[in-house]
């Protein structure tokens, strides 16, 4: 049934201001910004076969521009809305980590390294680069393609980090195959920046590994 024959009582819009957001389905929420359904597809159907495509609102937040692209009914309109929607999420994890130290909620830190890395389809190297009370300056994705020790450079991490004036920094990168396990190179490159970071006075916090559905920190590992 699309929402034009539910009775009003029952669709999303009307649904949400009586009862709150939280009465809501997933698939009427995500219907909600949707807006309309395409010929043969009403919203809610729409709505649904998105979130099953996606698994759910985290693969949602997760997904590219090109996935969206990808999707039939999803034009200019619908795309920008779920990137802005995308965007809001990431600020939103960003914000705590401005205005404190990142471990009063590691959480959000794995949540925000997620959302930027897990369903990246080639391996991304990013690093949180933070101050000297450990609140977050910026993040910054500053090598693309498979990773090894020798396209991973100790060299620019250090520039960036004095050109930030940071004191610390969390490392960050991806598993495209999905599994967040820590190799042997992840190992040895995390201690050769490590070591390059001490020079200059720069501590490594973590590294965190992002796989599918999951994240890895060296730190709770001991391997820091």
């Amino acid at each position: 049934m699309d929402m034009k024959d539910m009775p009003a009582a029952l669709r999303p819009r009307e649904k949400l201001l009586a009862q709150g957001p939280a009465a809501l389905a997933d698939t009427e929420l995500l219907a909600l910004l949707l807006r309309t359904g395409i010929q043969g597809k009403g919203v809610l159907a729409m709505a649904g076969e998105l979130l099953a495509s996606f698994d759910g609102f985290g693969g949602l937040l997760q997904a590219s521009a090109d996935d969206f692209r990808r999707v039939k009914g999803l034009g200019p309109a619908k795309r920008a809305e779920l990137a802005a929607v995308m965007e809001m999420a990431r600020r939103a994890l960003l914000q705590p980590m401005q205005r404190g130290p990142v471990f009063d909620s590691p959480g959000r830190v794995k949540d925000f390294v997620s959302l930027q890395l897990a369903r990246r389809e080639q391996e991304v190297f990013g690093v949180l680069f933070l101050d000297s009370q450990h609140r977050l300056i910026e993040w910054r994705e500053l090598f693309h393609g498979t990773l090894s020790q020798t396209s991973v450079y100790p060299r620019e991490i250090v520039k960036q980090a004095l050109a930030l004036n940071a004191g610390a920094l969390i490392l960050a990168h991806n598993h495209p195959s999905g599994l967040a396990e820590p190799s042997k190179a992840d190992e040895y490159l995390t201690q050769s920046l490590k070591a390059a970071l001490q020079m200059v006075d720069v501590r490594v916090l973590d590294h965190l590994v992002v796989g599918a559905g999951q994240v890895v920190s060296f730190a709770e590992r001991g391997l820091i």
